[in-house]
């Protein structure tokens, strides 16, 4: 599928036709193809300047575009950096702050402060090349492994438009010589039929799990990927009403529009409102203990299903938590929504809720929780609500441990120690560890910090005591200086010197 800014149609008499292209379009995805080819091991922006410049040529900058959009999918960017970006930026910052940057000598002092960070084959311009080469523009195009042909590329852009085209349907009706193959699909999207009788033939008309459609485009994705299905059989018609900024307008394909070029498509994430989008966005921003699933299975609701926004997954066990966003403000919205929550059983639930929909109590006497909340989704309250849940996994899955655990290795983060258990932090964090001491949140054997006190001593510069414990793996360094009696004095820019903790 494409995103809806790249949708190319025509409204003329009154229809909705999307402006599908044919084999004199060939030249021109053939000279998108060899863009990307072309620029295997060159930056992203060089890729956009070399693609701006052929939308500049071509009489149809969304077509070129519309190309670009389905080769983009196939390539693979990577970052490449003589040293790790973030590190260089780290120390970088750190070496910047010690010399008090102001002229361009001052940088390149400071640059080559941070190189002596790393190893002996690391310079300053090798640092200064790295600092942002994981921005989107400098990533470079590592591979590109197109699963079309020019032909190809074209029909399966034909097919990407169509599916464009019906993402603002709301009933889509099929006439096919495979209605075996269009039942079964649709049944697997979890929508609404009923078979008709017509002059024409047997008429499948597509719907929902509601009829809801003038208050939720929701659905338009699953219609969209259906098409798919549709466009396999040898002879088929489809009929679509699009809600088209509010004109009801309506599309008709057929096999002579749309092919399959024979490979699966990949889909983009689309959300159905800003709410959604806004939410999703600021949730994966926090890395939790838990992952954001987007449409997760339908959930039975008496004699229809419910399609919750969104579901969240516990890394640490199989237990998944749905989550509505409830926002529309028609009451029969809110009945029908409360009608199937009531029907829910069995499955953990949260809903947002409009606070202007005055639903909240309602939501709670189904024993479901009510997160109430106006304009945006409050991620906070979200994870408040989630918490309740994570205090109760996270004390099963540590009662399930030991009250004391024995590390094989030396030295080993909370982190790391948490994963080898399969369990979150939080459950390990209060366990025992006979054998380790704890150095902020790395375990260190006793013996290794004996090692250490004998490598570390007052008068010793901060770069060398660091250098000493990261070849144990200690990465903390203050904290373990601290567990050796020892603290960093700062004197001015020069950098930081080891002293008695005590001094």
């Amino acid at each position: 599928m494409l995103t809806k800014d790249l949708l190319r149609v025509s409204r003329a008499g009154g229809g909705f036709h999307p402006q599908f292209v044919d084999a004199d379009r060939r030249e021109l995805a053939a000279r998108v193809l060899g863009v990307f080819q072309g620029h295997v091991d060159h930056t992203q922006a060089e890729l956009d300047d070399a693609l701006q410049s052929l939308e500049r040529e071509a009489d149809d900058f969304k077509l070129v575009r519309g190309f670009a959009k389905l080769l983009d999918r196939e390539a693979r960017f990577e970052v490449r950096a003589p040293v790790d970006p973030h590190r260089a930026r780290e120390a970088a910052f750190a070496a910047s702050e010690a010399v008090g940057v102001v002229t361009a000598e001052d940088r390149e002092r400071a640059l080559e402060r941070a190189a002596g960070r790393f190893d002996a084959d690391t310079d300053a311009e090798a640092v200064a090349d790295s600092l942002y080469a994981d921005l989107e523009d400098r990533q470079v195009l590592a591979a590109v492994d197109p699963r079309w042909d020019p032909d190809e590329l074209v029909a399966q852009y034909n097919l990407s438009l169509g599916q464009t085209a019906l993402f603002d349907a709301t009933e889509v009706r099929v006439r096919s010589s495979d209605p075996k193959a269009l039942v079964s699909a649709v049944k697997r999207l979890r929508l609404m039929y009923e078979v008709r009788k017509t002059d024409a033939g047997r008429e499948v008309v597509v719907t929902g799990p509601d009829a809801l459609f003038r208050a939720t485009r929701r659905y338009g994705t699953r219609f969209a990927r259906l098409l798919r299905t549709v466009a396999k059989a040898d002879d088929w018609r489809l009929e679509a009403t699009v809600d088209d900024r509010g004109t009801e307008r309506t599309m008709t394909l057929t096999d002579a529009d749309v092919s399959v070029p024979g490979v699966e498509p990949v889909t983009d994430v689309s959300y159905d409102s800003g709410v959604e989008a806004e939410f999703a966005t600021r949730f994966e921003s926090l890395d939790l203990d838990w992952d954001l699933v987007r449409e997760p299975e339908p959930l039975e609701a008496g004699a229809s299903v419910a399609i919750p926004d969104f579901a969240f997954d516990y890394r640490h066990a199989d237990f998944r938590v749905f989550f509505e966003i409830m926002g529309f403000w028609t009451p029969e919205y809110v009945e029908k929504k409360l009608a199937q929550l009531d029907a829910i059983d069995d499955v953990e639930l949260l809903v947002a809720v409009d606070e202007d929909l005055g639903a909240g109590e309602a939501i709670k006497a189904r024993d479901h929780r009510a997160i109430p909340y106006s304009g945006t989704v409050r991620v906070k309250d979200v994870r408040d609500a989630l918490r309740r849940y994570e205090d109760e996994l996270v004390a099963e899955s540590a009662a399930a441990l030991p009250d004391e655990l024995v590390p094989d290795a030396d030295v080993v983060t909370i982190e790391s120690l948490a994963a080898e258990y399969g369990v979150s932090q939080s459950a390990v964090e209060d366990k025992a560890f006979p054998e380790h001491e704890r150095v902020g949140r790395t375990l260190v054997r006793p013996a290794v910090l004996g090692e250490l006190a004998g490598r570390i001593e007052v008068g010793m510069d901060l770069d060398e005591a660091e250098t000493a414990l990261d070849e144990y793996g200690i990465d903390d360094a203050s904290a373990a200086l601290s567990a050796l009696g020892y603290r960093v004095a700062w004197e001015g820019l020069s950098g930081g010197t080891v002293r008695e903790r005590d001094e």
